[in-house]
């Protein structure tokens, strides 16, 4: 059962899976830094300093000045909360589409130029030959 289990472990599907969810753990702080850093100030200058993050309908009790007190209030909807992740999940989609997109760039081969057509099979020269001699044959009568 051991060995059964060390082939398992070991399988080369296995270890690439287990090297790409490290990879990606680290990589998501990197996106998340690009985008909290990088992306969401400029989107934040643009859309005048608004701060979704503190969006909110409450729904129970008296009305509070921020999102955390209205939740301890009772029912409240955060919608910016909502928004603001909708807008990071864009973003962040948009960057690995453009990682993608430059890494098969990269890998795709260039193209070579056109040479002579590989030679056909050689059942085909063969069936050409028959054709051929059948050919002369029937001219020749």
């Amino acid at each position: 059962m051991i060995k059964e289990f060390k082939e398992f472990a070991l399988r080369g599907n296995m270890l690439d899976l287990a090297i790409g969810i490290v990879i990606g753990a680290a990589f998501t702080g990197l996106v998340n830094s690009v985008v909290a850093d990088l992306i969401m100030p400029v989107i934040g200058v643009i859309t005048g300093g608004i701060d979704f993050t503190n969006l909110y309908w409450q729904l129970a009790g008296a009305p509070q000045p921020t999102l955390a007190l209205a939740r301890e209030a009772g029912a409240t909807i955060a919608y910016g909360n909502f928004i603001t992740l909708v807008i990071n999940f864009l973003i962040v989609a948009f960057v690995l589409f453009m990682i993608v997109k430059a890494v098969n760039r990269m890998r795709r081969p260039k193209d070579a130029a056109p040479g002579a057509p590989p030679p056909p099979p050689e059942d085909i020269v063969l069936l050409q030959e028959i054709r051929d001699l059948l050919a002369k044959q029937g001219r020749a009568k």
